[in-house]
């Protein structure tokens, strides 16, 4: 898996994966000399394809000699890669979990994972971005996360960490995002604020919402969008879509669309 593993990772966590698979050659990372953490991602990976929980797996693991720690950290990993049974069955990043849309800059109420390689005490599992904008870390207390990519935040908790720790590698994982929102008005069952998912297009935008009610113009429903400051409006056939006569028009909604329904 090792190479094919690698490449699917965002550029900022290569360095961090990488190095975390070569742990075995520091003492009490490897259970003993045969159980790598190469292997315990291998092992994860067959036991979630078996349909295990990740409970069950992070306990079968400790048992089987692996480290609590390392259990961890692997699991944080694959958990992050997205490498469950629908990873396997689809290929490539189709199945992966990740709730970060295309284009995703982290916002006020979204819940982020922090991994420091080797430094489980800067490690944080779970932090909310609070309303203004920042979030506490161990070390370095409070950071501005509001507005960066989490590549962008990566690099900011790296220059500040590397005052403490020696050799700092950083991986910010979006848990659950709802900063970012789609907004449906007019015929719809549920009129409001949408939170914007992964790959969402406009049909199933239209389904967060409940569908459309029996007196929607489906012929005249459109998208609102802001580009270089200007308003466009992009045209949107329910009919012809569903018939699959266009299925240009199924766009991928973006942060802060207005989808209208006459």
């Amino acid at each position: 898996m090792g190479r094919t593993f690698i490449a699917r990772l965002r550029p900022g966590a290569v360095l961090f994966v990488s190095l975390w698979l070569s742990a075995a050659s520091f003492p009490g990372w490897a259970a003993d000399g045969q159980k790598t953490p190469r292997e315990l991602i291998q092992y994860i990976e067959d036991a979630k394809r078996l349909g295990l929980k990740e409970n069950e797996i992070r306990q079968n693991a400790i048992t089987a000699g692996w480290s609590r720690e390392l259990v961890g950290q692997a699991l944080a990993i694959v958990r992050y890669m997205g490498e469950d049974a629908s990873t396997h069955s689809r290929g490539g990043n189709q199945g992966r979990k990740s709730v970060e849309p295309a284009g995703y800059r982290i916002g006020a109420g979204d819940v982020l994972q922090i991994l420091v390689w080797k430094e489980p005490d800067a490690s944080v599992p779970s932090v909310m971005v609070r309303t203004d904008g920042k979030i506490s870390v161990p070390l370095i207390k409070e950071v501005d996360a509001a507005g960066l990519t989490p590549t962008e935040l990566e690099k900011v908790l790296a220059e500040k960490l590397a005052k403490f720790v020696r050799e700092v590698d950083v991986t910010v994982i979006p848990k659950e995002i709802v900063s970012q929102k789609v907004y449906l008005l007019g015929a719809v069952k549920k009129e409001g604020p949408v939170v914007l998912q992964s790959s969402m297009t406009v049909l199933q935008a239209l389904n967060s919402a409940g569908g459309l009610t029996e007196y929607a113009k489906r012929k005249k429903i459109y998208i609102l969008r802001n580009e270089n400051g200007k308003q466009i409006r992009l045209p949107f056939d329910y009919e012809a879509v569903i018939k699959g006569e266009h299925p240009e028009q199924n766009i991928l909604v973006q942060a802060e669309d207005t989808i209208v329904v006459p």
